[in-house]
């Protein structure tokens, strides 16, 4: 059999996935990489995609364990063909291995098949770098991106033999830390963590491996490290603090019950986004993954006031980096990782302010190369359509539009500053670009939402296909146009001028669902309209565990006692298991999801301070209400308290 040169040819090689995982490759891995793997050759055979568990891949940092003063486990809780295109997982595996006397190793989910064997097996957790067990570390760092992975928290500390509870642990066990957008309500899962690093994480990483040396040079407890980290400002260490609640279940207090720590705990960022570090040179999965393909982050924020999305809230201000830097990254990536796609990282990719200036850098690099751009998140404007023109293939792909909502007044509502004029603009452009195919998504049960706002999102669909055929002449169009609507489930999240809004029930969800369904069924241009939502269960689930308190530790448990994991899978998730665990620890759902919050009420994430007033956010709530529509912040500043950072937009063409 022919020998794959992986180390130094890798762009010329198709990746290797499960198909090829015959016993000869994995000897000849064994051999290539020179490592004992922790998991037998009987049992990669056995397995889907062993390729996600021999580490070894293109750009895999190697050091030796034995020779650094720090091990830490950077660990996503799902599957690694899901965690391997996480970008804050190699921004901060990058970060923390450029210091010597750190080594930082992946860890993800084992899938449902490897799951069941390293149990009968007792086969414990293992890092892909050094296929050591994940126990022997001192950190186990978990990223908190979604809700509904929460319970494969539970499978990684399992699995690792780490007890669930912090309070459990012993002097021998790691510290386990999580950070990711999740953190800003992490009292549903406070009671399975030492620490939650609140903000971004290039910041304070290094001063807390620091303190965690010092501790353990002077011979320091577990205790006396973790209340050393507590006063860092964006670390909360939630055994030092107590709850109390009213007799309705509302939150009474939260206090220290350690002197040594902080009272509110700060969010910290990145100022200076061009001199932050940035990998250069990221792992490569020898499997196909669900991003496959560079990442260039221009900017983190966002400047826009949707008033449903928490990132924008807690991101904020706007950071760019400049078009420079960016250049040196994009190219520097290709060079080293082989990709033939590269994609713009933003939250409103057509708001950096550089964009036409690198598009047209990145075409004139990757046309020569036939690296293919990909371009997420832009406005329906000209200039977006005229952008994506210049980067899409002859035959045009589809295009994606997020009006959000159908009507003009559900718009105003959530602050999307978009109008209907905007929209169909958009879509007229795309069509004479030469786009025939077009995907609108939508959110069903946003606050103060009526029948007509359902119906409003057909009417919209409806109008696009009219405007199709109107703008094309037959002889020029290729079939009909397609016109793809989809509808998720509105969730009220911290941090946002929602927060204070109840969610719908399931039936509600389902009765919208079907009712622009039925809608659809009506028009004249249905046959060139596509339509499909989300399901309600999981939107349900994901309001209580998005709003919840310290109380659904316990239901959490349960639900994992009870065989639940992969949650964030439809084919996984089990509700009976859910409603089983919720009625045993006596969990109120309705208290959690459909109640309207009063305006004074005390929420279980108060105590984090992510520079957006509490005020501000009201203020917005009662603007909603008032379908009072908010200017972006290059428009006019609204006063939100970003500006207490010192930095990004907030400071943009001020001495």
């Amino acid at each position: 059999m022919k020998k794959l040169n992986l180390y130094y040819n890798i762009s010329t090689y198709v990746k290797i996935s499960s198909f090829y995982f015959d016993g000869e490759i994995i000897n000849y891995l064994r051999g290539v990489l020179m490592r004992k793997l922790a998991l037998s050759d009987e049992i990669l055979m056995k397995i889907e995609k062993p390729s996600m568990y021999i580490g070894g891949e293109v750009n895999m940092i190697k050091k030796d364990p034995k020779k650094v003063d720090v091990r830490f486990a950077m660990a996503f809780p799902d599957v690694y063909t899901i965690g391997m295109s996480h970008l804050g997982i190699q921004i901060i595996y990058d970060l923390l291995n450029r210091r010597d006397d750190i080594y930082c190793e992946r860890v993800y989910s084992p899938w449902v098949d490897l799951d069941k064997i390293m149990r009968e097996e007792q086969i414990p957790l293992f890092a892909l770098e050094s296929q050591e067990p994940v126990k022997n570390f001192d950190f186990l760092g978990i990223t908190l991106q979604y809700e509904m992975c929460y319970t494969n928290i539970l499978q990684l500390l399992d699995l690792s033999n780490i007890p669930f509870l912090s309070v459990d642990r012993s002097e021998d066990d790691p510290i386990v830390i999580g950070g990711g957008p999740c953190t800003y309500n992490p009292e549903p899962i406070a009671d399975f963590f030492d620490i939650f690093y609140m903000g971004e994480g290039e910041t304070e990483y290094y001063h807390l491996i620091d303190l965690y040396k010092e501790n353990k040079a002077n011979g320091g407890t577990r205790r006396e490290f973790l209340e050393k980290a507590a006063n860092i400002p964006c670390m909360y260490v939630p055994m030092f603090y107590d709850v109390s609640y009213n007799e309705d279940g509302t939150i009474k207090e939260m206090k220290c019950n350690n002197p040594n720590v902080q009272d509110v705990v700060k969010k910290d960022i990145v100022l200076d986004f061009d001199n932050v570090c940035y990998p250069d040179k990221p792992v490569v999965p020898f499997t196909k993954i669900v991003q496959d393909r560079c990442v260039l982050e221009i900017q983190r924020g966002c400047i826009r006031e949707c008033r449903f999305c928490q990132a924008g809230s807690v991101y904020k201000p706007l950071r760019e980096k400049s078009l420079e830097t960016l250049k040196e990254i994009a190219l520097t990536q290709l060079q080293s990782t082989g990709h033939d796609e590269i994609s713009l990282s933003s939250l409103s990719t057509s708001d950096y302010s550089k964009l036409k200036e690198l598009i047209d850098f990145l075409i004139e690099e990757c046309k020569k190369k036939k690296i293919n751009i990909s371009l997420p998140s832009l406005r329906i404007d000209a200039f977006s359509l005229d952008v994506m023109g210049k980067v899409q293939d002859v035959k045009k792909s589809s295009i994606t539009f997020a009006p959000e909502a159908g009507t003009q007044r559900m718009r105003n509502v959530i602050n999307k500053g978009l109008t209907e004029e905007n929209i169909l603009n958009g879509c007229k452009q795309a069509f004479i670009g030469g786009w025939n195919k077009v995907k609108l998504y939508f959110m069903l049960g946003q606050p103060t939402e009526t029948n007509d706002d359902v119906d409003g999102i057909m009417d919209l669909c409806e109008k696009i296909a009219e405007l199709y055929y109107e703008t094309v002449p037959k002889e020029e169009r290729h079939g009909k146009c397609q016109i793809t609507a989809s509808t998720s489930f509105f969730v009220p999240k911290p941090f946002t001028p929602f927060q204070w809004a109840p969610m719908c029930t399931a039936k509600t969800f389902l009765d919208k669902a079907h009712k622009v369904n039925d809608k659809m069924k009506t028009l004249l241009n249905r046959k060139s309209i596509r339509y499909h939502w989300h399901e309600s269960d999981i939107s349900i689930l994901e309001g209580l565990l998005a709003r919840g308190d310290r109380k659904l530790s316990k239901t959490l448990l349960r639900v994992y006692e009870k065989g639940g994991i992969y949650d964030a899978w439809s084919e996984y998730h089990n509700r009976q298991i859910w409603d089983e665990a919720i009625e045993e620890t006596n969990i109120d759902m309705d208290f959690y999801i459909t109640r309207e919050r009063s305006d004074d009420e005390i929420f279980p994430w108060d105590f984090i301070d992510t520079g957006v007033t509490k005020r501000f956010l009201l203020n917005e709530w009662y603007n909603a209400q008032n379908e009072k529509v908010t200017p972006n912040c290059r428009m006019q500043c609204s006063g939100c308290g970003a500006a207490s950072f010192g930095g990004g937009v907030c400071f943009e063409n001020k001495n």
